[in-house]
This record gives C-alpha cells, structure tokens and sequence, in this order.
C-alpha cells in the first residue's frame, strides 16, 4: 500500500508519462521476518527497522532497477526517503566503485530528507550517547545483538546491532556531515542531476533547514543540484505533498 506522499507524487508524475515504481525494502515496518535463501536453504531472519542490516538495501535497489531493466525501462530516477536516502547514496556509490554498468540506467538521484544518523544520534542522546553505547557494547559481548536498546535509546524500537551499526559501525553511512570540515565525498561523487529536499517542522536535522540548505548548496559542488526546503513541511510533508510533487516533477522535466 502506498503512503499517501507517495501515492500524490505518483499521480502527479504519471500525468506527465513519468512511470511510478515504489517497492520496499527489507527496513520497512518495524518488525518482520524475511526470508532469506543461506547456503541453498531458505531461512527466516528478523527484518525491519528495528533489525534490518542498512548496507542489505543495497541488494534491494540492485534487484528493483534490474526488475524495471527486465520491464523495458532503461532511464531510471532513485527516489529515497529518510533512511531510504541513506541506502541510495550508498548503493550509488558502491556501482560506481564496482564500475557497475547499472549506473548508466540511473538518470537522476531524489533524496527526501537525508539525515545525518550519526551526528542527529549523538545531539539526540546528548550526555547519554556514551552510556547507551557502553549498554549496547556490553550486550554485544553477551551475544544479544538481537535485544532491543532501552526505549530511550532512540526514536524507534532499535536492535543492539543497528545501534552499533548507527553510533559505532557507521563508516559506510557517515556520508551527511552537514556543517563539519569533513567533504561530502560520498554526496559529491553523485554525478547525475541531484534532487534534495527537507521540511522545517519536526524534522530531523540539527541546523534549521534554511541553513542546512545554504550549507549543502555551498558544498555541494553537482551542477545539477537542486536543493532547498518546503515552507511548513515536516519530516513526512504531511499536508505538503501536492507542493513536494510539482517539486519533483519540475525537476525530472529539466
């Protein structure tokens, strides 16, 4: 079922013959089982937000673009939300590093607000970042990767793993460090035109989305780019989706 942003965006989009393709991956819901094929034996493993393995959504993004490349669609437009943004940038630049010949296929990148997990995790946790991580480091060494971290932890139930995987293993996702002396390498090897939007209301980033934008559009250096923030948006543009489509189609029509 699509959510309702998605679905506007859709419709908006198919009005102009702009073909929608909106698939999951294995980090939707919190909770879920997936089925995985180990060894040639098909195995259950826990799945979700809570427990999923962020640098699998790779395999996902792979296989969705050689489903539309199996459909005839050769001009593909990635489009990602929150955590989604993190698994495109990634898979983006994993194909380029491989010289994968998907990368041909990808004619434009659209991110919706792409956070920066591991700096908004630290602010968020404040003082505690270093407790919750001593908590997680201790269960690790116990073998309860599986256990969920204190409520307090994070926003969302989250397994020991992936909060090991957000505050300590995160050299493979700590690509948005807005505002740091650090390059934005893994955003700045993006070549193909580039889409970026967040809200000004509940979001979740650090700086005020006026001055994240004037960072990231003085950083960033894709000539391409078009990155700015909706007025009265949240992190789900809840009641701004009309304004987020004609967005997005105004920038797929470029």
């Amino acid at each position: 079922m699509l959510k309702e942003r998605d679905e506007i965006i859709a419709n908006k989009v198919n009005e102009a013959g702009v073909d929608y393709f909106c698939f999951n991956n294995r980090g939707s819901e919190l909770v879920k089982y997936i089925q995985k094929e180990i060894e040639g034996k098909k195995e259950k493993k826990l799945g979700g937000t809570s427990y999923e393995e962020i640098l699998e959504g790779y395999e996902d993004i792979v296989g969705a673009m050689l489903k539309l490349k199996e459909l005839g669609y050769q001009n593909i437009y990635l489009q990602g939300h929150s955590l989604g943004c993190t698994k495109i940038v990634y898979t983006y630049h994993e194909l380029k590093e491989e010289n994968d010949t998907l990368l041909e296929n990808i004619k434009g990148v659209i991110l919706l607000s792409l956070i920066d997990i591991p700096g908004t995790l630290q602010v968020y946790l404040g003082d505690n970042f270093t407790n919750y991580l001593k908590i997680a480091e201790e269960k690790e060494k116990e073998g309860k990767l599986l256990e969920l971290m204190p409520k307090e932890a994070f926003i969302y139930p989250v397994s020991v793993k992936n909060f090991l995987r957000y505050a300590r293993d995160n050299q493979e996702i700590d690509f948005a460090n807005y505002g740091k002396d650090k390059e934005l390498e893994k955003l700045n090897s993006i070549e193909v035109p580039l889409f970026m939007r967040w809200g000004n209301v509940k979001e979740m980033i650090v700086q005020e989305a006026e001055e994240l934008t004037h960072i990231l559009n003085n950083q960033i250096t894709n000539p391409n780019k078009d990155i700015d923030y909706i007025d009265g948006a949240n992190h789900s543009y809840e009641g701004k989706e009309e304004i987020l489509a004609e967005q997005i189609l105004a920038f797929i029509k470029k």
